[in-house]
């Protein structure tokens, strides 16, 4: 969907990267939440249900100096009953002039409900396949988004379109029904071949360009897409473009990636481009080939700071990594499987998000994924309810659906903890049997689509993992408590408590890392199924301090590790604040509890400073990340963890 951001594009670190894709999410559910804000009332058209679209053939005339559309579009449809009429979504400003069948004129109407109603000539049967071309004309209304925008970039005039997800009808007749897809569409755009500054328009549209025509002083393009795609997924843009490609290899098979910009923002572009093509390998590689190679993939800059996933191009905004591989992600997951509701969104955005994700931990290693990780969780545990998959009431609120803690970020992490549940090799091969599924490639999904397939897949039962990550709310929050009885081994036992009463325990694999004396290091995940369940481990070293989610796997908040401690409310009466932090954390705790040392280590386990008690502490010089922070008491150790920003 949408993101309506602009991206920074130099990132030195890994603070500065994970603070720029913070903003950018932000951004993204903002944009996304008014783009449906804008039309949430405007559901499927019922009287638009009595067929399935097969095909399109857009012939439009348009200068992208004029405020206007001339078009004729030819529609393909199989009747699903008996059918006297023939509805379309198209606004009231726009003027129908003509409709024909097969040369024959035929008697329509337009009403105030933004429905053109064409009046057979015989009753066409259940099952009958029939074509009719409606001719066209006006200045489309925008949407509020951009629905068909006539505006300037540098002076330059330029013409583009954004309709999702029901702005389709305000520049096409169209059926506005996301489950009706269309099986595939040509696209012929008529523009003047020069602007008003003797510089040639460049047009773009979805599918592969087949031809550009002259004629006279107009230029005709052809674009060919064939692949099921909803209305709202047709876009057209032309201006004075310049035009350069990438090659993807894909396996000996290779495919372009086009990238259509404004010539003043061309060295901006080519800066940042080229990374879509090691996006593009990481998603290949993962889940399976890009869904439209036989087409190409591409980038079509527009006037509205933001993106939309057009399916095989994407109109962008700007060109920093982040938008990329977002855009890019829902070309799987959004274009090729669309989620079948409001209620299962987290199947756009969720995924779009762990993509992101990935891309992360792909280019630029564990420690910045590690740290992208740790924040998600802290927006997911900022409250202490909520779930991914949503309600039927909660379908009525646009900041509900479009919840950047639950939809993206919850959704995002639900799906990193299914991965390291099953392991990496059943986790990318249960996305590519969804991928590959013939009930939905192409098509939709709901959340138990994707469930069935998962469970089938993985020879796995799930249902208490998603019963409690993704159908209920909240998180869990733990103490580890330790202790080394002897030198071959560890007792762990693992306490439990919930945010919210919705979920009675939590069962997740307990990922920690124990760090020995002399800096060894031995990293063990705890398939914790029971509150207090204890775990006897052999190791081969002296324990020092045992570090809990060294990598942040797992969903959980106010977490802490005890040695020796028997009192669950001594460890839990230690408070360190604010976290994350940039500058001073600050350490509260009760008069009785008496601390004599502090140590702080990296998640390493290596030890970055050690000092006598203090309530306050200077965290300025601290590199980004994760530390742990361990507070000796008479009575054992208490470890808190610690971001610092």
């Amino acid at each position: 969907m949408k993101l309506r951001l602009l991206l920074l594009l130099g990132l030195y670190t890994t603070l500065s990267f994970s603070q720029d894709y913070n903003e950018t999410l932000d951004a993204i559910r903002e944009s996304e939440a008014k783009s449906a804000l804008n039309h949430m009332m405007q559901r499927s058209n019922l009287n638009t249900g009595n067929y399935d679209l097969k095909y399109h053939r857009l012939e439009l005339d348009i200068d992208p100096s004029v405020a206007f559309i001339t078009g004729d579009i030819t529609s393909y449809f199989e009747a699903k009953s008996d059918m006297t009429t023939v509805t379309f979504d198209l606004t009231s400003n726009m003027v129908v002039s003509q409709v024909l069948q097969r040369g024959n004129i035929l008697a329509f109407t337009q009403n105030a409900d933004d429905e053109l109603v064409i009046t057979l000539p015989v009753t066409q049967n259940t099952g009958v396949l029939d074509s009719l071309t409606v001719s066209y004309s006006g200045n489309p209304i925008s949407s509020g988004f951009g629905s068909f925008e006539q505006t300037q970039h540098n002076g330059d005039p330029v013409i583009w379109t954004l309709s999702e997800p029901y702005g389709a009808k305000a520049w096409w007749p169209c059926k506005q029904d996301l489950i009706d897809k269309i099986d595939s569409i040509d696209v012929f755009m008529t523009t003047p071949q020069f602007n008003p500054s003797n510089e040639e328009y460049i047009s773009v549209s979805n599918g592969l360009e087949q031809s550009q025509i002259i004629n006279g002083t107009d230029k005709t393009t052809h674009f060919k897409h064939r692949y099921p795609i909803p209305a709202y997924l047709i876009a057209i843009a032309a201006t004075n473009y310049e035009v350069y490609s990438h090659t993807v290899p894909n396996n000996g098979n290779p495919f372009d990636i086009v990238n259509y910009v404004y010539p003043e923002s061309l060295a901006n572009a080519q800066a940042g481009t080229p990374i879509t093509v090691d996006i593009m390998n990481i998603y290949t590689n993962l889940f399976e080939e890009y869904p439209y190679a036989d087409e190409k993939y591409g980038h079509a800059q527009f006037g509205w700071g933001g993106g939309m996933e057009h399916t095989t191009v994407s109109f962008m905004g700007s060109f920093g990594r982040n938008l990329v591989a977002h855009e890019l992600a829902h070309q799987w997951f959004g274009n090729k499987i669309t989620c079948g509701s409001w209620k299962d969104i987290w199947l756009n955005e969720g995924f779009a998000t762990y993509l992101s994700g990935i891309t992360i931990e792909n280019l630029d290693g564990n420690d910045a994924f590690t740290t992208w990780k740790q924040q998600r969780n802290n927006s997911i545990t900022s409250q202490t309810s909520g779930s991914v998959y949503l309600t039927d009431a909660d379908t009525t609120s646009v900041s509900r659906i479009f919840s950047g803690r639950l939809s993206y970020n919850k959704g995002s992490m639900v799906l990193h903890m299914l991965r390291k549940k099953l392991g990496d090799a059943p986790f990318f091969q249960a996305l590519q049997t969804y991928l590959a599924s013939s009930q939905h490639a192409y098509d939709y999904a709901k959340t138990e689509d994707f469930i069935n397939i998962v469970e089938t897949s993985s020879a796995e039962d799930l249902t208490e993992f998603f019963d409690d990550w993704l159908y209920n709310q909240g998180y869990p929050s733990y103490t580890i408590n330790w202790n080394q009885p002897i030198t071959n081994q560890v007792s762990i036992t693992i306490a439990q408590t919930q945010s919210h009463p919705s979920v009675s325990f939590f069962e997740a694999p307990v990922p920690v890392r124990l760090v020995g004396t002399l800096g060894e290091t031995l990293n063990l995940v705890l398939d914790n199924t029971t509150n207090q369940q204890n775990f006897l481990e052999s190791v081969g070293f002296e324990v020092q301090s045992i570090l809990f989610d060294p990598e942040s796997d797992l969903i959980s908040r106010n977490n802490s590790v005890v040695l020796g401690v028997d009192d669950l409310e001594i460890a839990n009466s230690l408070l360190v604040y604010p976290n994350p932090t940039s500058d001073v954390l600050f350490i509260d705790k009760p008069s009785s509890l008496d601390i004599s040392e502090i140590k702080i280590f990296n998640p390493l386990g290596q030890l970055v400073n050690q000092l006598p008690y203090t309530s306050t502490l200077d965290t300025s010089i601290w590199t980004s990340g994760l530390f742990f922070i361990k507070f000796q008491t008479k009575d054992g150790v208490i470890t808190k963890t610690v971001l610092k920003k």
